[in-house]
């Protein structure tokens, strides 16, 4: 009960020390605020309103469909310019997609003389070509199908595609980015606090104080996690409560209280990793050196950016190995898909497991660095 009692008051003096640190403060509010905002409006991924000009050297019955066929809110509606200006156009970046339509180009298409369509793209604005030129392609091919089918009198294909978009299903990008902006957070500032709160004891000289006291380096070092993992868990349902669903109204298809316990677990992973490195670093700016060397590696292969089965097998292996790789797996589970205990109870025991391995590992560290110093 004597160390319970000192971790809690130790850990209740960690967080009037991180409210009274105004940079440390504005960071966590900017992380799961403005951040997640930005993020969540700025960096979007699908189609939306990309400019549009038609060339139409054929004036026919086709070419006016496949210029009626492009539409909001993928694109905008389509201006019909000159052959000569499309050069000027494209180079001053007035369109993004120029579609030129030949001359002949209806009649050669019935006498199925296989005519070629022309569709210039500008690759400088990479989401919008990438994406668009697909959609442009599968647009003018279902206008030319469904022209000659009419014409023709061909009889309906004998099958039917039903596409069905689960979980987003409009594709919103917004609904992926903001709540991997706050997981991406997490690691991020449970690092950054945890190690600045062993580094700021040492740089301040109060580090020799608690060692002198009748205190144990694991009483100091989990006072510490507690303390920056509370500040976390509460900003993480801030967010998700206030910021995600209500200010963003963006839904979450599955249980909060269910995904905060899986933060409490993955915090005392990455918490620790912020304990050890603040036994390498002695200041400040080597922390922040250290924990771009960890913490970006970290996010950016852990599925949150891009998804595991896109990476080399050996790289998706190794990423096992870490609790971040099934801290994501796990989020993405129950907020999107809505997924119960039931199901990542595995992905919750793999982060508790490999963390607490970390964790007791950190431990040790802090303990033959502070019993050193002392």
């Amino acid at each position: 009960m004597r160390k319970l009692s000192n971790i809690f008051w130790l850990g209740t003096k960690e967080l009037r020390s991180f409210f009274r640190d105004w940079v440390l403060l504005g960071l966590v509010i900017y992380s799961f605020s403005i951040a997640v905002i930005a993020q969540a409006q700025s960096n979007s991924q699908e189609l939306h309103n990309a400019s549009i000009a038609i060339v139409d050297e054929d004036h026919s019955e086709l070419s006016r469909r496949i210029t009626g066929a492009f539409l909001p809110p993928y694109f905008r509606s389509p201006q019909h310019v000159e052959e000569r200006d499309v050069d000027r156009l494209m180079n001053t970046g007035q369109y993004t997609f120029v579609v030129d339509i030949p001359p002949r180009f209806e009649a050669d298409v019935l006498g199925r003389r296989n005519p070629a369509l022309q569709a210039n793209v500008d690759a400088t604005a990479m989401v919008q070509a990438g994406i668009g030129s697909s959609y442009a392609e599968q647009i003018i091919a279902s206008e030319i199908n469904k022209f000659v089918s009419r014409t023709e009198n061909l009889p309906p294909s004998p099958v039917t595609l039903s596409v069905r978009i689960a979980f987003n299903p409009n594709i919103t990008t917004a609904w992926f980015t903001s709540v991997m902006g706050i997981i991406n957070s997490v690691t991020m500032l449970a690092i950054i606090l945890a190690g600045a709160a062993v580094v700021r004891e040492r740089e301040h000289g109060t580090m020799d104080h608690l060692l002198v006291m009748p205190l144990t380096p694991f009483e100091i070092a989990m006072s510490k996690i507690w303390a920056n993992a509370l500040v976390i868990a509460a900003a993480v349902g801030f967010s998700l409560t206030f910021v995600v669903q209500r200010l963003l109204d963006i839904p979450i298809a599955g249980s909060v209280p269910l995904f905060m316990c899986g933060v409490i677990i993955y915090l005392f992973f990455s918490t620790a990793v912020g304990i050890f490195l603040a036994t390498i670093a002695r200041t400040m700016p080597q922390l922040g050196l250290l924990y771009i060397l960890t913490a970006v590696p970290l996010n950016m292969l852990s599925g949150a950016n891009t998804p595991l089965e896109s990476m080399p097998p050996f790289l998706r292996t190794i990423m096992q190995a870490s609790p971040s790789t099934h801290f994501v797996s796990f989020a993405q589970a129950i907020l999107y898909r809505g997924a119960g205990l039931d199901v990542v109870w595995p992905r919750f025991v793999a982060v508790a497991a490999i963390g607490g391995l970390f964790l007791f590992l950190a431990l040790l560290r802090f303990r033959s660095v502070t019993s050193s110093a002392s």
